[in-house]
């Protein structure tokens, strides 16, 4: 490797510690709109029984995104831990899905609030195929670039099946949730069967 290249390369101990600050302050906000429900409850002089059934809607939403969240942010850190520098293409490839989680606590509350309709289900499942999608081409990137990395190639090409599997079955509870409105955001659910969808892209692959 050049002095060039090697200069225009980040500390990966830097790039994942201000990763997991920005998902941290990602995953608190998706609390501020509940924090919100509290003060006008206790204007409009409402038990707590009665507070839990009105935003049910927004406890199910905090809920979800918030376990979404996490699951993106364990996956990060299980590829980003064997990574031993950032290039700058995997830094702009991480900014944007960075950008997806910051965006993420924006349809939470929509979802929370908002009436279901097939915007909404556009924009939050949307969201997630994004960051899904994202995630894809960075493991990709990975790839192409072993120097970066100590993953072995046939781990990265799992975890590429992986990443398509979980983005079909985003594109599925896309479908779900906005037309078929009995079941809605039930249809995410579905991630169930990332593993066995993985292996069945793998062996298709082989």
């Amino acid at each position: 490797m050049s002095e060039r290249t090697a200069a225009t390369r980040f500390a990966p101990e830097r790039f994942t510690a201000f990763a997991d600050a920005v998902i941290a302050i990602a995953m608190t906000l998706l609390i501020l709109p509940l924090l919100e429900s509290v003060t006008d409850a206790a204007a409009q002089g409402l038990g707590t029984a009665e507070f839990l059934r009105e935003t049910s809607g927004q406890l199910l939403s905090f809920a979800l995104s918030f376990v979404l969240i996490a699951a993106f942010w364990m996956e990060h850190h299980r590829t980003y831990r064997e990574v031993s520098a950032i290039t700058p293409a995997l830094l702009w490839i991480n900014v944007a899905w960075l950008l997806t989680i910051v965006w993420l606590p924006v349809p939470t509350a929509m979802l929370g609030q908002m009436p279901t309709d097939a915007a909404q289900a556009a924009v939050y499942i949307g969201t997630l195929i994004v960051t899904q999608m994202v995630t894809l081409v960075a493991k990709l990137y990975l790839l192409r670039h072993p120097d970066l990395t100590d993953i072995p190639a046939e781990a990265l090409r799992r975890g590429v099946a992986g990443d398509a599997a979980a983005g079909i079955l985003f594109v599925i509870a896309l479908v779900v949730a906005a037309w078929v409105h009995p079941i809605g955001y039930a249809g995410l659910l579905l991630l169930v069967l990332v593993g066995p969808l993985q292996r069945w892209l793998l062996r298709l692959r082989r």
